[in-house]
C-alpha cells in the first residue's frame, strides 16, 4: 500500500515493524511479540522521552499497530495501554504517576487496561454509574464494568468513575488507577465467540479503597481528560482495522494471482479483480483519514481530532469488514478453512464496527457536531 504522504522516518518505522511482523506471522505468540516490540521501542513510541518513550505521537503508534495487523499479528493491548492510558497519564498525570507508570508502559514490562463501558450505559458515558466517594483522604469506588480487554494481563486498570461536584451536586467523570490486586476489585471472564489472545472481562468494584493519588489529573477536568484518551482509542482502532483488512486482502490477491480454474488466473476476471481493487481503495481512503486524525491530535487540536478520529474509525471499520468479506469470498471454500486463516477474521472484523463506539453513534456525532442537526436523544 502507498505511503507517499509519510515522512522518511515514518516510512522507515513502517518497514521495520513490517519486518518484525513478518517474522512472527499469523501464528504469533502474543507475549513474545509484545516483548520484542517493546525492546525495539515500538510500544512506547508515542510516550515522552524523559519517561522512556520514543517522543513521538499517535501517528507513530498507529503505524506500529497497522503494520503488525497487516502481518497478521496485531497487538490489541496497544490500543489500551500506551495509546489510552499512557496518553492520559502523560498529559494529565502527576509527576509521581508519570514516573511510576510511563517507563514500564513504554518498555512493555507493565500494562494497563481501561474500564469505561458499563452493562446499562453502553455508549452513553453520561449514564456511567460507577461512583467514587471520599472517605477521609481516600476514595471508595463502587460499580461494574463490562467488555474490558486484557484485565488479566494488566497490572492496573484505568477506571472511569463519577464523583459529586461539591458546588453543583452533579456527577462528573473522573479517572482512577485501580491495581489488579485491590481489595473488592474482582473480574469475571466473558465467554466470547471471538477467539483472541486478549480476553474480555466483566469487572466488579465493591467499595474499592484507593489512596488520594489514585486520581489521575484534575478532579474538575474529567471530560477533557476522558476524551484525551478516547480520541487515540478511535485512531488506534482504525489502525487495527486497516491492518486486518490489509492482511486479508493480501491473502486474497496472492490467491487470485495463482489460482487457475479455466485458462487464466481468477484474478484476471473483473468480477474477482474489481471488488479487490475497491477494497484496496476503501482501505487507502480510511488510512488517509486516520493519518489526518493522528496529525491533528499530535498537534494538540483535540476538537478537530475528535471529528477526524470518529470518521477514521467509521471508515476503517467499514473498509475492514468489506475487505475481509471479499477476501474470504475470493477464496471460495478455501476461505473458510483453517489452512488459509481468513475465516476467523469474519468475526474479528466486526469488532471494528462495534467497538469502542458503534457506527450509529459516530453518525450521530457527525450529524449534530459537524452538520449542526438537532439531537435525537
Amino acid at each position: 500500500m502507498s505511503v507517499a504522504l509519510e515522512t522518511e522516518e515514518h516510512k522507515a518505522l513502517r518497514a521495520a515493524v513490517a519486518a518484525l511482523g513478518k517474522r512472527h506471522g499469523r501464528t504469533y505468540d502474543r507475549e513474545q511479540l509484545w516483548s520484542e516490540a517493546a525492546k525495539l521501542g515500538y510500544l512506547g513510541v508515542n510516550l515522552p522521552e524523559e519517561y522512556g518513550g520514543g517522543g513521538g505521537g499517535i501517528s507513530e503508534l498507529s503505524i506500529v499497530l497497522e503494520e503488525l495487523g497487516a502481518a497478521g499479528c496485531p497487538l490489541l493491548m496497544m490500543v489500551v495501554s500506551p495509546a489510552i492510558c499512557g496518553t492520559v497519564i502523560a498529559r494529565f498525570g502527576t509527576e509521581e504517576q508519570k514516573r511510576d507508570w510511563l517507563p514500564g508502559i513504554a518498555d512493555g514490562t507493565r500494562t494497563m487496561a481501561f474500564g469505561i463501558t458499563e452493562p446499562d450505559a453502553g455508549s452513553n458515558s453520561h449514564r456511567i454509574t460507577t461512583t467514587a466517594r471520599r472517605d477521609g483522604t481516600d476514595w471508595l469506588l463502587t460499580g461494574r464494568k463490562v467488555f474490558i480487554s486484557g484485565v488479566d494481563l494488566a497490572d492496573a486498570t484505568l477506571i472511569v468513575g463519577r464523583t459529586e461536584d461539591s458546588r453543583t451536586g452533579r456527577l462528573k467523570p473522573c479517572l482512577f488507577i485501580v491495581p489488579r490486586d485491590a481489595d473488592g476489585f474482582t473480574r469475571r471472564r466473558i465467554d466470547m465467540e471471538l477467539q483472541a489472545a486478549e480476553k474480555q472481562f466483566e469487572l466488579t468494584l465493591d467499595d474499592v479503597r484507593l489512596p488520594a493519588d489514585a486520581l489521575v489529573g484534575d478532579e474538575d477536568a474529567g471530560l477533557l481528560q476522558l476524551f484525551a484518551g478516547l480520541n487515540p482509542e478511535r485512531i488506534m482502532t482504525a489502525a487495527f482495522a486497516i491492518g486486518m483488512g490489509r492482511y486479508a486482502l493480501a491473502r486474497a490477491i496472492e490467491y487470485a494471482r495463482d489460482r487457475t480454474v479455466w485458462d487464466a488466473p481468477i484474478g484476471a476476471h473483473q468480477a474477482i479483480a474489481h471488488p479487490l481493487a475497491q477494497a484496496h481503495i476503501d482501505l487507502e481512503l480510511a488510512r488517509l483519514m486516520m493519518q489526518k486524525a493522528a496529525h491533528l491530535y499530535d498537534a494538540g487540536d483535540d476538537v478537530g481530532a475528535g471529528e477526524a478520529a470518529n470518521m477514521a474509525k467509521y471508515a476503517a471499520g467499514e473498509a475492514c469488514v468489506r475487505a475481509v468479506d471479499q477476501s474470504v469470498h475470493t477464496l471460495g471454500g478455501n476461505g473458510l478453512t483453517r489452512e488459509f486463516g481468513l475465516a476467523s477474521l469474519i468475526t474479528a472484523a466486526r469488532v471494528a464496527r462495534i467497538a469502542p463506539v458503534s457506527r450509529e453513534m459516530i453518525l450521530n456525532y457527525v450529524s449534530h457536531q459537524t452538520l449542526g442537526l438537532p439531537k435525537s436523544y
